[in-house]
């Protein structure tokens, strides 16, 4: 069973024998509301996860939680989750596999670097030659633990090349949602020092922001690059075609199927911390439109990449 605390795209999944799938999985890179839901096949599970759990109920356990008796495993998603969360479903005595931010690594854990995530697209953009990049999808405290990870990145990025942040180029955005991309990039491109990249914490907020800079009078990418998270599909047909960053989500549906067979066949090993793979797809939103990509590979890496 997938179980998530909020209504998004893991929410309502299940994992049995009979169904032979696992889904619906969204992006770890995405908050939930932000999520395109993905369907991953696996083979069915072996010996005692062949019970299926009640169709009627998965997905909307009752008020104690989780129909434990019923289901052989729980996939759940941890990001930011109340601890007590964690441990109300863990207490029920079935494998627990956690996805997404958590600290509590008693479990086995399934996540994504956010912080080498937003690292390697702040990268992206300095090797384009941005040098004023801005961040558009910062938490207003930064309370979150993805929020926090991606700063991490974004910070990192600009101290190893040599520049300063400016406090100036961090644009909050409540929701990730176009609108709220919109205003962020609106009160970026008025300021003085305006931003030539911007690096943008959803594909929905780039979305929102590459219309800020046309409405600005200003190119994508020649005056202002612009870089989202998710690999949506909106963001390969949006024009110009959005560069992102890609979480490998058939891995994350994989391996948390296996971790979970696993504790059943195994439930005293170790507990594993997994990190799926993500990518940087360069596309027209900061390569140089009738030129070459303005993010040359790395020696020995492979185009389109990083």
């Amino acid at each position: 069973m997938i179980q998530s605390r909020r209504g998004g795209a893991f929410a309502g999944g299940r994992v049995t024998g009979r169904d032979r799938r696992v889904g619906p999985v969204g992006d770890l890179l995405q908050p939930a509301q932000a999520l395109a839901a993905q369907t991953h096949p696996h083979p069915a599970l072996p010996g005692a996860a062949r019970r299926r759990a009640d169709a009627d109920h998965c997905g909307h356990p009752p008020p104690g939680g989780t129909h434990h008796a019923l289901v052989d495993g729980i996939i759940l998603v941890a990001d930011d989750a109340p601890p007590e969360l964690v441990r109300k479903q863990a207490g029920a005595g079935a494998p627990l596999v956690l996805l997404g931010e958590s600290s509590d690594h008693r479990w086995d854990h399934i996540t994504v670097d956010h912080a080498g995530a937003t690292q390697d697209a702040t990268e992206h953009l300095l090797r384009a030659g941005c040098r004023q990049i801005a961040a558009i999808g910062v938490g207003p405290d930064e309370s979150s633990t993805r929020a926090q990870r991606r700063m991490v990145g974004y910070r990192r990025a600009l101290r190893r090349a040599g520049l300063a942040e400016s406090s100036g180029h961090l644009q909050p955005a409540l929701l990730h949602r176009r609108d709220h991309g919109y205003r962020a990039a609106r009160t970026l491109l008025a300021q003085d020092l305006r931003p030539d990249g911007l690096l943008c914490f959803s594909d929905l907020l780039a979305i929102g922001a590459m219309r800020a800079v046309f409405d600005a009078g200003l190119r994508v990418p020649e005056d202002v690059a612009v870089v989202g998270i998710g690999d949506s599909e909106e963001a390969r047909y949006a024009r110009p075609a959005l560069s992102t960053v890609s979480v490998d989500t058939a891995f994350i549906a994989r391996e948390a199927v296996a971790r979970v067979t696993s504790r059943i066949a195994l439930p005293d090993a170790a507990p594993t911390r997994i990190i799926a793979p993500h990518t940087v797809l360069v596309r027209e939103s900061s390569a140089v439109l009738g030129g070459p990509s303005r993010s040359a590979p790395r020696d020995g890496e492979p185009a389109g990449t990083r």
